[in-house]
């Protein structure tokens, strides 16, 4: 079977790696993570510490972050038999209804009635039978987010087992509109003096949006990646941002996106090849064979094996070099995952 058949294969994008390498906990300070530096002109590859980043980027680029916050989307509800159930929440779709998990899913129909506590309740009112996503209308008296404060908690992956002291270590530094179920992970590193320093070198910071949602969660099961369906994620970019990447790419200047959420916001937003101020909601698969029309470099974590977030790096670095980036990393020893380290391509 030939590679260019082998890339529309979910197993394509496996590899190998030990349960130690998976990060239990971040890094301290941020910035003391490790990075994998590739760069695609030379094929030169070079191991470095995170906050060395800044002695890469060169004046004029523009590096993007996405500055979602997440919120505390993870607590417990019980049905009229005192049945305990899992609830995460995915995406908001107005003041009272969500796109939401529950574990165990399949006990809870259309219609079903879950109790938080005597401020917050929730009624099933549709399910999606594509995704297992449930949506929920919630019922409170006074203010959802204050009392999502008092009885959630931070979603963090299954994968992490260790208890996160600090909540805060979950969300990035620049994090400001809350709405993810998930952290963007490769901002994680990134500290305020940190990026002082690459702003003073003349580097572009640009703010966008996006909403991480099921998307992060969900693992591509089927075995051809062109069966997988995405789950739509909320995304927004504001004139200014446009003003400014536009203005870069004129300039032939790169755009640099940190982490695969803020590559999929760009990329949405600027099919035409120019990206367009507003909002919406994105389904975008990205996966090798796919023609990136803004993003110039990439700054992601190391992704787990068939994921469609390493099917995204496959598309930016090729899907051999990516796999053997990787094998690399395992080799050297790098933490993966969430509070793992960084790797840079340009």
């Amino acid at each position: 079977m030939s590679d260019l058949i082998n890339i529309f294969d979910t197993a394509a994008y496996n590899y190998e790696l030990p349960e130690e390498l998976i990060a239990q906990t971040p890094a301290e300070p941020r910035d003391s993570s490790r990075l994998m530096y590739y760069d695609r002109a030379s094929g030169r590859t070079e191991h470095l510490i995170f906050k060395d980043i800044a002695d890469i980027l060169n004046p004029g680029d523009v590096l993007v972050i996405n500055d979602t916050r997440v919120i505390p989307a993870r607590f417990f509800a019980f049905n009229e038999n005192g049945r305990e159930f899992e609830v995460l929440l995915l995406k908001r779709i107005d003041l009272k209804r969500w796109e939401c998990l529950l574990k165990p899913a399949k006990k809870v129909k259309i219609g079903g009635r879950l109790v938080v506590n005597s401020e917050l309740s929730l009624v099933i009112r549709n399910i999606n039978p594509d995704y297992g996503v449930r949506e929920a209308e919630f019922e409170f008296d006074g203010v959802f987010e204050d009392i999502l404060s008092r009885v959630g908690s931070v979603p963090l992956p299954p994968y992490i087992t260790e208890k996160l002291e600090d909540p805060e270590r979950y969300q990035t530094v620049y994090a400001r509109e809350s709405g993810s179920a998930a952290a963007p992970t490769a901002g994680l590193h990134f500290t305020e003096e940190l990026l002082k320093k690459i702003e003073d070198k003349g580097v572009e910071i640009v703010r966008i949006l996006l909403h991480v949602g099921l998307g992060t969660f969900r693992p591509v099961k089927t075995d051809n990646i062109l069966e997988h369906k995405m789950h739509s994620e909320y995304y927004r970019v504001t004139p200014e941002a446009a003003f400014k990447v536009n203005r870069a790419l004129d300039e032939n200047r790169r755009v640099i996106a940190v982490g695969t959420t803020s590559v999929r916001c760009l990329e949405a937003s600027g099919a035409s090849g120019r990206l367009h101020e507003g909002e919406g909601n994105t389904q975008i698969f990205i996966y090798p064979g796919y023609e990136f029309k803004i993003v110039k470099g990439l700054l992601t974590n190391f992704h787990l094996p068939e994921s469609t977030l390493i099917m995204l790096v496959s598309a930016f670095a090729g899907r051999e070099q990516t796999l053997s980036l990787y094998r690399e990393a395992v080799r050297r020893q790098y933490r993966f995952f969430s509070f793992g380290d960084a790797m840079l391509l340009l």
